[in-house]
């Protein structure tokens, strides 16, 4: 399989996702503002959306969409318990998260990466983020992760946009466990290698 990423995007999460099930891909660079990858394709030929993640499959198809990339990898290495069994209530559950994080923190950062948008629509973003910030905090107060004491491809989707803080100059110390939470992923073994492979991190001695 290959995963088609930009450095730090939301193509992270399934990279992530994919070192901790063990599952073998290959890494294409797309250059975002030209639509094309570091071969030199055309990612539109890839992905007509224009954007990561895209994962090609075996069967030469693409799967688009980090959400549904991220629960592709789950479901295909279920003794990695990176998502609970399909039907069951906790998926249900890992669903609801998702449909959050994807909604309420990875488009609620939208606004800041354009340069055109005033200011007081940016300070309006911050604040409804730092809303969404302030229940991720309480969740994350009860339990070290989203599901509870299991990590799965919800963390790394969190993980993953939360992270945009440091981009955008978000503070967050406000936010203990939400802060802790990201130092926690950061910290596994499966994550470091993600980060350090994009060039997010210099690689350790």
């Amino acid at each position: 399989m290959k995963l088609y990423y930009y450095p730090g995007a939301c193509s992270l999460a399934p990279h992530i996702v994919a070192r901790e099930a063990g599952i073998a891909i290959a890494l294409e660079k797309v250059d975002l503002a030209n639509r094309t990858t570091e071969t030199g394709a055309s990612f539109l030929a890839v992905n007509p959306k224009g954007y990561v993640p895209a994962l090609g499959l075996q069967d030469n198809s693409v799967l688009t969409e980090a959400s549904a990339i991220i629960q592709y990898m789950a479901d295909s290495q279920p003794g990695k318990n990176l998502a609970p069994a399909p039907g069951s209530m906790e998926r249900y559950r890992l669903l609801e998260w998702l449909g959050f994080i994807s909604t309420e923190i990875h488009k609620g950062f939208g606004p800041l990466w354009n340069p055109a948008t005033p200011d007081a629509v940016k300070a309006a973003t911050k604040e409804r983020l730092a809303s969404r910030f302030a229940y991720l905090d309480e969740a994350l107060g009860k339990q070290p992760f989203l599901m509870g004491d299991t990590f799965t491809i919800a963390d790394a989707y969190l993980f993953t946009v939360v992270n945009w803080t440091n981009v955008h100059n978000i503070d967050i110390s406000s936010f203990p466990n939400l802060q802790a939470f990201q130092a926690r992923v950061a910290s596994r073994p499966a994550v470091q290698q993600a980060l350090e492979a994009e060039g997010l991190v210099k690689k350790a001695a």
